[in-house]
């Protein structure tokens, strides 16, 4: 829930290298009533300065009273781990093959990032809350395929209890797991997560960061804005290859499916969520209606 907040007090917790001051008011009210989703993911999670940027942007996004809810994903400190025990794992359509041993893993590494992120909030003065396997579990999964083993697709969120977290001015941080119904762990593409979430709050932004300026046209130029229809048709001429698929994929399925506004942005970049939220000019490439 957004509260009032004077001019006075914003410049007193504003970057320099924010957007224009003056123009915040104005974005406070766009957004006062409405949720924002940001997915923090891709090779961006390891470096510790992008980390905290990111930390500085949610806490300013929370002291401005934006509803925020945090999803993360955890791909490079999953590999780390894995590789430090010499484990291998095969990838099916960019998801990870995750077997009994795997999954210990997988759920022992997101959780440890997932009180990371809390811990560091709430540090700064923010007051975010773990949701995980553990803590606080509000997603049901069904299995994605059985070749994936453990890897899961949401089929039931418990949204009133991000909604209760939301209106007390907390952060919910959510760890992309679940469990079945014979309460069993299984990993989540961090995407797909933060994507049913944003459909079930009905959210008006879903911000997915990465370590890309955003979706590129058939000569390499940054796309500021595409419809869902058009994006389409840059997976089908093969303009958009590889791992971005499934994560466009997820783009059009959101906001087919009530989110206002997708957006991919380049977390590498100072202060890309203040920019996206509070100008005009955005951080990314939006996809909407």
């Amino acid at each position: 829930m957004s509260k009032e907040i004077s001019l006075e007090e914003i410049k007193k917790i504003w970057p320099k290298d924010a957007p224009d001051l003056k123009d915040v008011p104005k974005y406070i009210q766009k957004y006062k009533n409405e949720k924002i989703v940001i997915k923090y993911g891709g090779n961006v999670l390891i470096e510790r300065k992008i980390f905290n940027n990111f930390i500085e942007d949610i806490n300013i996004l929370n002291k401005l009273g934006l509803s925020v809810v945090v999803v993360h994903g955890g791909g490079p400190r999953i590999k780390r781990e894995l590789d430090k025990k010499n484990i291998q794992t095969d990838f099916i359509n960019g998801l990870r093959v995750t077997d009994e041993r795997v999954i210990k893993i997988v759920e022992e590494v997101l959780i440890d990032f997932n009180k990371d992120i809390v811990s560091t909030l709430n540090s700064k003065g923010s007051n975010a809350i773990s949701i995980n396997t553990k803590t606080n579990n509000i997603i049901f999964v069904i299995p994605e395929k059985k070749e994936l083993g453990f890897v899961g697709i949401p089929n039931e969120i418990k949204i009133n209890l991000i909604e209760e977290m939301i209106e007390g001015n907390q952060i919910p941080v959510v760890a992309p797991l679940g469990l079945d119904k014979n309460k069993q762990v299984y990993n989540i593409n961090g995407d797909t997560a933060a994507n049913a979430i944003a459909k079930g709050l009905k959210s008006r932004r879903l911000l997915l960061m990465t370590n890309v300026e955003g979706v590129y046209d058939d000569r390499k130029k940054l796309i500021s804005e595409i419809k869902p229809y058009d994006l389409k048709n840059l997976i089908e001429w093969k303009v958009v290859q590889g791992g971005m698929i499934p994560k466009i994929k997820n783009c059009v399925d959101a906001v087919e499916n009530g989110v206002r506004g997708v957006v991919i942005l380049d977390g590498r970049k100072p202060h890309s969520i203040l920019h996206e939220i509070f100008s005009d000019k955005g951080a990314g490439t939006l996809i909407r209606q």
